[in-house]
């Protein structure tokens, strides 16, 4: 086709990711059948924390629930459950689906809904604290949560801030003995920390090389793999293979091997997507339209920060920081010090912390334009988008917004979405592929 810029193939690793991913969930499921720790809670909870009490499965909550709300059908009966028990049908959309394939005593890949051995998750938005409140309730577990400062660490105050989450750290892990009649082994916890930093770091440097152009990878691949990262990390079985897409990446990069092959068009969205629509991306493809990435697959996925120089890059492991772990204080100081510069989480805070995010994606990513899903279905990562989006049209940046909820098709029409894709792909003076 002479639309065709550029060379594309499938990843080699490809095949490896969906293995590791469909074998983390037969893990959740099986996990206290085979003798593991099954903890539930927030995916954005310290996730090697329990490391120390052996070998254990933790049970991601948002991932799960967003698989959940790739089966219409499934997910609409757990909305409904939800509703029907008296719970508000604007609560978080994740948090419904979840808690309707809870209260059905169903899990999505077969069998009765995954009892875990305690909940243990960090409130830092609106809806963790008593999402699982509510689970431990109603399957009668142990329960804790950790409360994460979310002031960005450039308005002071970073030494109290650590401090603070050090503590509850150290507490919970007392607790979780306490509640698993279980001895806590430092050295495991200090393997998995640095197991989760390296992992991060190296999807950081993921993100990176979507700079590129052409880029290597779209964002409904990056939506298939950042899981890894996310939920494996503090496994080396995670590390491993972060290693091996970012080698494969930068393989693609040097032989410019297109995630898109007819990229003429750089594009970003905002927040998650309608995950049982994700032909969404299809319609900007379409036109040539390669969406790269976006503010929630680099943060929450990745992890980047911000050098001297205001650039974002792959943050450092603790040990380039001078932080060697010898001890529980190490680990957990160091593990603090990583999570606390995740550059997402004022982002929950402060319209104008997020406006600044944005433009450094565009720019340092090369972006022609930029994507505002209205999520219904997310008010902590909805705050402000009306905002952020003068903001970028301020600065000179194309803008589509839509309308939708990323768990409930309810709240989505799918043609109203596509008239828009259509409209903002010609306002950008794009035509169709193969027509003129």
């Amino acid at each position: 086709m002479a639309d065709v810029k550029y060379e594309t193939k499938p990843l080699q690793c490809w095949q490896k990711a969906k293995e590791m991913i469909a074998g983390y969930y037969r893990d959740v499921g099986t996990a206290r059948e085979q003798g593991k720790v099954l903890v539930a809670g927030g995916s954005s909870a310290v996730l090697p924390l329990p490391a120390g009490l052996g070998d254990y499965v933790f049970f991601g909550a948002e991932p799960y629930a967003a698989v959940v709300s790739t089966d219409p059908q499934f997910s609409l009966e757990c909305a409904e459950h939800v509703e029907a028990l008296g719970f508000a049908r604007d609560l978080c959309s994740y948090m419904r689906n979840y808690w309707g394939s809870m209260f059905l005593d169903r899990y999505f890949f077969g069998g009765e809904f995954p009892k875990p051995n305690f909940c243990f998750t960090s409130h830092m938005c609106d809806s963790h604290a008593k999402w699982f409140q509510v689970v431990a309730e109603h399957l009668h577990v142990p329960y804790v949560c950790i409360d994460v400062p979310l002031v960005p660490a450039r308005y002071g105050r970073l030494e109290q801030k650590t401090e603070y989450l050090i503590s509850q750290l150290w507490d919970t892990i007392e607790w979780m003995e306490k509640v698993t009649g279980r001895k806590y082994d430092d050295e495991r916890l200090i393997e998995a920390v640095n197991n989760e930093c390296e992992s991060l770091a190296l999807q950081g440097e993921i993100c990176l090389l979507q700079q590129a152009i052409p880029a290597p990878l779209t964002q409904k691949s990056m939506f298939s793999l950042y899981i890894i990262p996310h939920l494996l990390g503090h496994n080396r079985e995670g590390v491993e293979f972060c290693l091996e897409l970012r080698d494969e990446l930068k393989d693609r990069v040097a032989q410019k091997i297109a995630g898109l092959a007819t990229e003429r068009c750089r594009l970003m969205d905002d927040a998650q997507p309608p995950w049982y629509s994700l032909k969404l991306y299809r319609y900007f493809e379409e036109y040539g339209a390669s969406v790269i990435g976006s503010h929630y697959s680099y943060y929450l996925g990745g992890n980047l920060v911000e050098a001297e120089d205001g650039t974002l890059v792959a943050p450092k492991l603790p040990a380039e920081r001078g932080r060697p772990m010898k001890t529980r204080e190490d680990a957990l100081r160091a593990m603090v010090e990583f999570y606390l510069e995740k550059p997402v989480l004022p982002a929950y805070l402060s319209v104008e912390e997020k406006n600044d995010q944005l433009v450094k994606l565009v720019r340092q990513w090369h972006v022609d334009g930029m994507v505002f899903h209205l999520n219904r279905g997310c008010e902590a990562l909805a705050l402000g988008q009306m905002e952020n989006r003068l903001h970028l049209l301020k600065e000179g940046l194309p803008v589509m917004s839509y309308e939708g909820n990323t768990g409930d098709k309810r709240e989505f029409d799918e043609a109203e979405v596509a008239d828009r894709v259509e409209s903002f792909m010609e306002s950008l003076g794009l035509s169709k592929i193969g027509t003129t």
